[in-house]
């Protein structure tokens, strides 16, 4: 058997995620303490109570960067371990944590400047980000090329067969997506983002971004990590920097690194994370793979009961 951990991205937030872990076992709360210890203010607060608070990318970030790392803990602490790592957008800082590449304090405060950038290279309501299911990726692209004369809009996150996000000005993403509907997009569902992630209008908070990777003390990876940016494995500690500098104004590649997963022998997935997104990502890529989630006390039993056969 061959196991890759996979890490949720922003979108998945829920009020409440982690607070069970946080409530039963010691090295998830010590993972919650150390995040606000970090930051100087409770993310565990905003991520067990507070919405509003939530959903706002400086936010969201660090508070599922902490809740994903605490259920890590909690599955290390049972002996489970990955042969490979890999985490959708944010979700990768997630996966180089697990790797032993990032300290986790450092980690939670990188990400926290990250949603901070994020959000300042593009006021508030300017772009966002919509999901389009049932076509094919080079009919989604063609929508997007058509609809950039009114705005920048592009092809995103190559989520699985069908499935892909594009991202961009409100505009031209709605142009995009009645092109896409024309065209026969089963559905267009518009993300709970608060940007146009991915595109080159994050370009300022790529810039800023690279400032601050460039002080991170980057260790050798445990376990190999997967790219976004490339869908491959990351082969040298030195390429993380650059790789993650690109990452947030690049597309994701995801069902390319799924597949690579499915190339390499692995058997089983363990999504790790408030959502199950990427479990359904997964499940459409790859056929006779074993997809467990973790994400609460009822699925962490479950996903520990068919580990143990």
């Amino acid at each position: 058997m061959k196991t890759a951990f996979l890490f949720s991205g922003q979108g998945d937030q829920t009020v409440g995620m982690g607070k069970d872990f946080y409530e039963n076992f010691e090295c998830a709360e010590k993972v919650f303490n150390e995040a606000d210890e970090a930051l100087g203010f409770s993310i565990r607060d905003i991520a067990f109570n507070n919405k509003e608070e939530l959903d706002k990318t400086e936010n969201t970030q660090p508070a599922i960067l902490t809740m994903s790392i605490a259920a890590l803990r909690i599955l290390e602490e049972k002996g489970i371990k990955a042969d490979y790592v890999a985490g959708l957008s944010l979700g990768e800082y997630s996966a180089l944590v697990a790797s032993g590449v990032f300290d986790f304090k450092e980690a939670v405060q990188l990400v926290t400047k990250r949603g901070k950038f994020m959000a300042e290279a593009v006021p508030n309501g300017v772009g966002g980000m919509c999901a389009i299911l049932g076509l094919e990726d080079s009919e989604v692209e063609a929508a997007c090329e058509e609809a950039s004369s009114i705005g920048c809009v592009s092809a995103v996150n190559y989520n699985a067969p069908g499935q892909l996000v594009i991202s961009g000005e409100n505009a031209a993403v709605d142009k995009a997506a009645e092109i896409c509907k024309e065209k026969g997009a089963k559905m267009t569902v518009k993300l709970t983002v608060s940007g146009p992630f991915h595109t080159k209008l994050l370009k300022p908070a790529s810039d800023k971004l690279g400032v601050e990777l460039a002080k991170m003390q980057v260790n050798e990876m445990n376990s190999p990590v997967v790219s976004n940016v490339t869908g491959n494995i990351i082969e040298n500690k030195e390429d993380i920097v650059p790789l993650l500098t690109k990452q947030v104004m690049n597309p994701v590649k995801w069902k390319q690194s799924i597949e690579l997963l499915g190339e390499l022998g692995v058997d089983t997935f363990i999504e790790i994370g408030p959502g199950r997104s990427l479990s359904g990502f997964v499940k459409r890529i790859l056929k006779n793979v074993t997809i467990i989630n973790v994400k609460d006390m009822k699925s962490l039993e479950n996903a520990l009961k068919k580990l143990e056969k």
